[in-house]
């Protein structure tokens, strides 16, 4: 009995309780229908297109086409519901694994979520798109003095490219499918054994319609089965709306193209029912495949975009040959890898050269104007078919060579046979992926039969889960939804992380690659709760998705991501207000806030580099970064206390002067580089920077004008009364000044605690900083009164400094400026 069969015979015996009688009806009729369609294999006539619809007219078929497609919303809903209620227990689910008397362990609630918080995103932008597209189409045809022709109501509804997206993703449900086995055993297995896990399986619950009387219960099992009718479900709404749709309405195709890949994927695995996803070679070894998807490789310095198939116990990876009229798409060989012994590697890529970063600009450029030519075309109507046809078409051609020439994160394979293979990617979350698919294979260390390549490759066409490149360009659709303009991105702390790290945050954005769609932070110190509070800002067109990872920095080995997730992006739920949110990433808790600002869109330019940072006034380069302590002193800072609080005369040992000058030069250029930069440099060239920044601003951090004040404090007697006068005095300095003060003194005063070890006590950094933090005025500049005697200004600086770092009350300091919410926090767990 195979697992269909089960889940069958599973819910015949516990029937779930609903609200209505003809629902339970509805509901088990299409179960039968569904799960037929699994256990019987779909004929070769049945996997070909549907005849020409026979409704009598093109106006027919459209109203019937608008009551089918609101019916799979309606159906959708439903969906959705149920998926949130089987995640609903997650959260509690992944805080009692930490505890010493979890319910399930941490991979054990993973394996029972396996997928699902994918496919309910998944749906989720599905369902959403959808929805917008038959609101706006009732509004129209609602309207007054609208013309209910042909050409005018129903032709001018397109859903077909939200099918396509959504039937691109199917090979999601592979995932869910081949893991629901272990998922259903892991279930039944704790209902038997814990009674806590017990008291929870019971009462899983869904709202049908908002109101609490009409809330259905489920067994835990029963909506586990969810995702496995519900894929059946696909083929069956597919092939009804396609016989509602005349074949000369735009999405025609579309939903062609959306049918035969749900079908040739539901064949996929009536046929591995037993067998999963697998292909059967010459030999008799059979082999499963896992995952597919684009990729670019790297070969003597070309790059080509490539498609690699994952096995059980391979990588392979094909070049796709575009099929002629009336053939089938055809796969090449270019080279494979065994799993067993696989070592990969990945990290950013170097940075590009001038002549790499001219071409990828022209290239955006001419993409930027080809997308503001296809939306004036649009606004023609029909006139201008044939015209956005090309259009289309050059912009997919340029998203393609984009595609092939800006990834920027290499991973590396190398096999203990000595052949190595250098693949990019645009995008750390998708690396992240493929690195998490080849080492759950690896680690059974599965030693590899040579494989039949010819029969391995001819069955890609067959097995593949995936079917185009990842284009933007592709929808034919606006998705009016989807963000264009700036999104902000404010990255704040993190906690849950098991020991001590360097820890930064990565953001990806998607849409359109007019603009960068990777950002991340700094590296924080060695901490268990890393804060950075730094914004990070997006250009965008078409953003749909965003992707956050979090990420440990180690010393001479690969970086290690600690935990990843997606959130779907809605202008609906953004404004130019920020919005706190907290991230779950595994086991790493982020708390983030989003705000959004729509706008019309400029070219993207090849010379937007940020502002310089050195012989800048501090409150220009705060308000520039949005932040009360500049970068530069953060991430100085922080590396020096990541390795270099036992170095011997530390801040008074100079660093080479050329390298100094290097990472000045960078930090005023290109934050990301320079952190990169610092991450490698010698910690003596660290400090410098750190002591060049504070003594090349413009103004001190502690302005001229309490000079004066300070110094006449130094005459005050008492301790008390002394750091009482000056700490009141600090309170009225600008606010970057008096937080990147506070930030400097708290960090010296860590420096000095390990000073049996570095040599630096309280008065040798006083010594050190205390000349370039503070100055006194200049006489004839605006500054009449009393000055200080040469010979005691040094003497004033040192005190001055010395005496607030004695201070064990300092006040903490903000590093970021506060951002409002507009709401309550939310969290999302991914």
């Amino acid at each position: 009995m195979d697992i269909y069969e089960e889940a069958v015979q599973y819910l015949e015996s516990q029937h779930v309780p609903v609200v209505a009688e003809t629902d339970v009806l509805e509901e088990d009729v299409f179960q039968e229908e569904a799960v037929s369609c699994f256990l019987s294999p779909l004929h070769s006539e049945s996997l070909d297109f549907p005849d020409t619809p026979t409704l009598c007219s093109p106006e027919e078929m459209l109203e019937r086409r608008l009551v089918v497609l609101k019916g799979i919303l309606e159906s959708e809903e439903v969906y959705l519901r149920e998926l949130e209620a089987l995640l609903m227990p997650m959260k509690a689910l992944r805080a009692s694994a930490g505890t010493s008397q979890p319910v399930l362990s941490s991979q054990q609630v993973q394996t029972v979520f396996y997928q699902v918080p994918e496919l309910r995103d998944m749906h989720q932008s599905f369902y959403s798109g959808l929805k917008a597209r038959l609101s706006a189409h009732c509004q129209t045809e609602s309207s007054p003095g609208e013309e209910r022709e042909m050409n005018h109501s129903g032709f001018k509804l397109m859903v077909g490219d939200l099918f396509l997206k959504m039937v691109n993703q199917i090979g999601l449900y592979g995932g869910f499918i081949s893991n629901y086995e272990e998922a259903v055993e892991v279930v039944r297995k704790c209902t038997h054994t814990d009674h806590r896990f017990r008291t929870l399986a019971e009462s899983m619950m869904s709202n049908n319609n908002g109101s609490d009387k009409t809330r259905t219960k489920y067994t835990f099992e029963a909506l586990l089965y969810r995702p496995l009718d519900r894929v059946t479900k696909t083929t069956l709404v597919l092939r009804d709306v396609l016989k509602a749709t005349p074949d000369q309405h735009g999405d025609y195709a579309s939903l062609q193209e959306a049918l035969r890949l749900s079908r040739s994927f539901l064949s996929g695995v009536n046929e591995r029912s037993q067998s999963k996803r697998e292909v059967t070679l010459s030999h008799g070894v059979r082999r499963q495949l896992m995952r597919d998807g684009f990729v670019v490789d790297v070969c003597e310095g070309e790059r080509s975009l490539r498609h690699l198939f994952l096995y059980t116990d391979l990588l392979l990876c094909t070049r796709f040959k575009h099929a002629s009229r009336g053939k089938q798409d055809q796969y090449r060989f270019s080279w494979y890898l065994p799993l067993a012994g696989l070592k990969l590697r990945w990290a950013a890529d170097q940075e590009r050269t001038p002549d790499a970063h001219l071409r990828l600009h022209t290239i955006r450029t001419k993409m930027f104007l080809l997308r503001q030519q296809l939306q004036h075309q649009k606004a023609k109507g029909s006139r201008g078919v044939s015209l956005e046809a090309r259009s289309r078409k050059k912009l997919e051609q340029m998203e393609l060579m984009l595609l092939t020439h800006s990834p920027v994160y290499r991973l590396e394979l190398h096999s203990p046979s000595g052949k190595s293979h250098t693949l990019l990617l645009s995008s750390l979350y998708e690396l992240e992926e493929w690195r998490e698919a080849v080492h759950k294979l690896t680690t059974d260390n599965i030693e590899t039969v040579p494989p039949d390549l010819l029969t391995l490759t001819s069955a890609c066409v067959k097995l593949r889960m995936t079917q185009h490149p990842p284009l933007q360009s592709s929808s034919a659709v606006e998705d009016e939804e989807a963000l264009s303009g700036t999104l902000s991105v404010a990255i704040h702390s993190a906690c849950g992380l098991q020991q001590p790290a360097c820890v930064y945050v990565c953001v990806e954005v998607d849409g359109y690659e007019f603009y960068d769609k990777q950002a991340q932070t700094h590296s924080s110190i060695h901490t268990l709760n890393p804060h950075w509070d730094q914004e990070l800002s997006f250009q965008v067109d078409g953003a749909r998705d965003l992707r956050v990872l979090c990420v440990s920095q180690s010393d001479g080995q690969d970086d290690a991501v600690l935990g990843k997730a997606s959130v779907q992006l809605e202008s609906k739920t953004l404004n130019k207000r920020w919005r706190r949110q907290t991230l779950h990433l595994g086991q790493v808790e982020v708390k983030l806030s989003l705000k959004y600002c729509p706008h019309p869109l400029e070219p993207p330019s090849s010379t937007a580099q940020q502002q310089p940072v050195f012989c800048v006034p501090i409150e220009t380069v705060a308000q520039q970064e949005g932040v009360l302590v500049p970068h530069v002193v953060r991430c100085c800072v922080e590396e020096v206390e990541r390795r270099g609080m036992d170095e011997v005369g530390i801040y008074r040992v100079s660093g080479t002067t050329s390298d100094i000058s290097v990472l000045k030069a960078t930090f005023n250029t290109n934050l990301r580089e320079a952190v990169t930069r610092l991450r490698s440099a010698e910690v003596n060239v660290v400090s410098g920077v750190l002591k060049l920044y504070f003594r090349e601003l413009p103004e001190p951090l502690v302005p001229t004008e309490l000079f004066q004040s300070l110094a006449r404090t130094l005459d005050i007697q008492d301790t008390n009364s002394r750091l009482v006068s000056m700490l009141s005095l600090l309170h009225s300095c600008p606010d970057p000044n008096r937080h990147t003060f506070l930030y400097l003194l708290h960090h010296l005063q860590r420096v000095s605690e390990k000073q049996d070890i570095n040599k630096m006590s309280l008065m040798n950094l006083a010594t050190v900083f205390g000349p370039s933090l503070l100055r006194p005025p200049v006489v004839g500049v605006g500054h009449d009164g009393p000055t200080v005697d040469i010979s005691q200004e040094v003497v004033v600086q040192v005190q001055v400094v010395f005496w607030y770092l004695q201070c064990n009350n300092l006040p903490e300091a903000e590093t970021s400026l506060q951002h409002d919410t507009d709401a309550e926090d939310e969290t999302t767990h991914l």
